[in-house]
């Protein structure tokens, strides 16, 4: 799930050559770039000069140019065989209002500091919000494209995303992001076009599935809207397809997520906290047309006038609702299967359409495309699972919900991104017994490896303790049992100033360390209580040590 943390300040960087703090890993390794953050009325002071850099070190051999960039070679030869470790950038790393890189001295400190410290790359939201804003089929690019060459200049990759949602709480948010305005402006001609619960909310962050194929966007189709946007971005990407842009993530829904909005994104962040079940995304006229019709195909007209009835609000416990209670629901009654297969089959339909136009725009550019799934967890151990029910994941009790969203990527040579893997049942049952991140996260791994779908986690939210990093070591190693080869990787989530704190630093760097360490990966995997690693995941000092000198 995208998280918006709570300010992103402008900062500037400053390199030195002090002695790192004793610390757990090893003497030797040397404090790495640190990064000072200031207010925004200090944008404009000059950040200090980056003079050429002294590097020894196992982890990276580069080059220097007379004008002092840094030109990386990025050998990295003790550390090859791990699954690659990407960092997401910050939201507003291209400025909403200019289309422009920020901070881009700055910018360019972190990516130096992130490729010293065997980062593999980038992953780069690209927001139609920005791109297409004022006019369909009119794109400005040039902000993203000074960021891909910033990240090819210093030997990082680049994972795309194609951010087809909103972003923000609102227009009173610093960080928003809308859809385009003249998306915007049909939306206000057409509510429809917008997602709407049993009691006329409307959802702005994704248009609705039900009008996927009509031409209600100016004569387009939203499908053709999203293709074209990914039509022209092949275009004007095309030298560095495959070369430095290594993925494309395409967004299915809110959040960049495959689900319905069933309840809003900024709350969903911390739905675990209150248990939220969410609301049925079925009342706008194209979804009901489409519930309708399909009612009528099996001769039960009376089931296609709207979601069920007695499925609570989005706070009630579910024991105490028609619908979802574990004995008696009707969730588990034939009118239940009939909407929560229609419900979810509009999902998958709608996944599969995006993913089809993605293959075909993409084919033969050797760029690997992926889609996310969301982490919806803290109803997991009950029978019917309401939370996973309305976002469109019908996964219960008697039901795996997530094979077929496996298959469909299977068939289509997508990669699953799945959010959660730091996520741990000890802790998260302590705020709700029916919650359990494992057991959703294992269930989903389970259904990729099943279907033979590559894998890419992301952590749910920032965090930096080493009990965090272990536990995504330890769901990436029961993804990996039994492969032949590797075929996951890791977006860590995000960069932002507290990457760089000294402490913070040292621990993912770490992680960056163990991640890279094949034999790690293929050693046994053993649980018990806990993990028990067979493979060694000391050493870390044997990095090596990097100077900087302003």
């Amino acid at each position: 799930m995208a998280i918006a943390f709570p300010s992103t300040p402008c900062f500037s960087s400053s390199f030195g050559c002090k002695r790192a703090a004793d610390s757990c890993i090893s003497n030797r390794l040397t404090r790495f770039p640190s990064v000072a953050f200031t207010r925004p009325h200090h944008h404009r002071q000059s950040l200090p000069c980056v003079k050429p850099l002294s590097v020894a070190s196992r982890l990276i051999s580069s080059r220097f140019c007379q004008n002092g960039d840094v030109m990386y070679e990025l050998q990295q030869k003790g550390w090859q065989g791990g699954p690659p470790v990407f960092v997401k950038l910050p939201v507003d790393v291209v400025d909403p209002m200019t289309r422009q890189l920020r901070r881009q001295k700055v910018m360019a400190h972190s990516f130096h500091s992130l490729a010293l410290a065997g980062v593999k790359g980038v992953v780069l939201e690209i927001w139609w919000g920005l791109v297409e804003r004022e006019a369909p089929g009119v794109y400005n690019w040039q902000g993203y494209v000074e960021l891909v060459t910033m990240a090819k200049r210093f030997g990082l990759k680049v994972r795309a995303v194609m951010a087809f949602h909103q972003f923000g709480t609102g227009p009173a948010d610093p960080h928003w992001i809308s859809l385009p305005h003249w998306v915007l402006e049909e939306i206000q001609k057409n509510p429809d076009l917008a997602y709407s619960d049993r009691f006329g909310r409307r959802n702005m962050e994704y248009i609705s599935m039900g009008c996927d194929t009509l031409p209600v966007l100016r004569g387009r189709s939203p499908i053709q809207a999203y293709a074209d946007f990914m039509r022209n971005f092949r275009d004007i990407f095309t030298p560095l397809l495959g070369v430095i842009i290594t993925g494309i993530q395409v967004g299915m829904g809110p959040s960049g997520e495959l689900r319905y909005s069933s309840c809003p994104s900024e709350k969903l962040t911390w739905a675990w906290r209150s248990h939220e079940i969410g609301e049925f995304q079925c009342y706008d006229k194209y979804m009901l047309a489409s519930l309708n019709a399909s009612a009528r195909g099996i001769g039960m007209p009376g089931w296609g006038n709207g979601g069920p009835i007695g499925a609570s609000n989005l706070m009630q416990n579910p024991e105490h609702t028609d619908f979802f209670r574990s004995d008696s629901g009707t969730w588990n009654t034939p009118y239940g299967k009939f909407f929560l297969e229609w419900y979810s089959g509009m999902l998958l339909l709608h996944g599969e359409r995006i993913c089809k136009e993605a293959e075909a725009i993409f084919q033969g550019t050797n760029v690997n495309t992926s889609a996310k799934v969301a982490g919806i967890y803290w109803h997991y151990d009950t029978k019917s699972h309401p939370s996973e029910l309305t976002a469109g994941y019908y996964n219960t009790s008697t039901r795996d919900g997530y094979l077929p969203i496996a298959r469909m990527f299977g068939r289509c040579g997508f990669t699953l991104c799945c959010t959660g893997f730091e996520m741990q049942d000890a802790k998260e049952k302590k705020r709700n017994p029916a919650s359990s991140p494992e057991g959703f996260l294992g269930q989903l791994l389970l259904a990729a490896k099943v279907c033979d779908v590559p894998l890419e986690g992301e952590n749910h939210a920032t965090t930096f303790d080493d009990e965090s990093f272990q536990q995504v070591l330890k769901m990436l190693k029961f993804y990996s049992y039994d492969l032949e080869k590797h075929s996951f990787s890791f977006n860590f989530g995000r960069m932002d100033r507290n990457l760089f704190d000294e402490r913070n630093w040292l621990r993912f760097v770490r992680f960056l360390k163990q991640m890279s360490d094949a034999n790690f990966f293929r050693a046994n995997l053993v649980f018990k209580d806990d993990m028990h690693w067979s493979a060694s995941t000391s050493g870390v000092g044997t990095i090596g040590t990097a100077f900087a000198f302003c």
